[in-house]
């Protein structure tokens, strides 16, 4: 966690704070995310489509759950999960993938359930080089009309900028449905 911004690591562990039941970090990279869930209390499972990250996340947290897995497909029964943590994990997803990535958190997540989204914010929806593929700004706006059309309502949104680097944001959202106001959730 020692790459990661203060900032970032207090809103997570905020957000994490009322989680009661499963969470899935998906597209967890090398699994810190998950680790530090873990460590809070979260019963946190990590998922990522990159065989090298699953590897290196197993062994350097092996007590926590890691598997393969794809964000478009999670293989977990509906409703399942109190939560997604999906922390710069759909930076790469080309416009055109997002929804249904959405769509699939939202199936994954209970009724009144969370998500928090992690990305880079931008005036526009806009390709640029990342380091290991193309990734994608978002504009605030963009991404919560997205999330509102795949089933969730923005509840909170925060950005940054940081002197020299790209600007972050995150918004937080529960996955809709009028007749569940929360579930596993304080």
């Amino acid at each position: 966690m020692a790459n990661t911004h203060e900032s970032d690591q207090r809103l997570v562990a905020k957000w994490a704070s009322g989680l009661r039941g499963p969470v899935i970090d998906a597209g967890c990279g090398p699994g810190h995310w998950t680790d530090f869930l873990r460590k809070l209390g979260v019963e946190a499972e990590g998922v990522d489509q990159v065989q090298q990250f699953i590897g290196r996340a197993k062994a350097r947290f092996p007590a926590v759950p890691f598997r393969i897995g794809s964000l478009g497909d999670l293989d977990v029964p509906d409703g399942c999960a109190v939560a997604v943590l999906a922390w710069y994990s759909v930076i790469h997803l080309a416009p055109d993938e997002l929804t249904s990535v959405l769509r699939e958190f939202a199936r994954c997540i209970a009724p009144g359930g969370s998500l928090l989204v992690g990305f880079f914010e931008g005036d526009a929806v806009v390709p640029f080089p990342h380091a290991v593929t193309t990734a994608y700004f978002w504009p605030v706006g963009e991404m919560s009309a997205q999330l509102e059309t795949a089933g969730f309502k923005v509840h909170e949104v925060h950005t940054r900028t940081d002197p020299g680097k790209r600007p972050h944001a995150a918004i937080i959202a529960r996955r809709t449905d009028p007749s569940i106001a929360s579930v596993g959730l304080d």
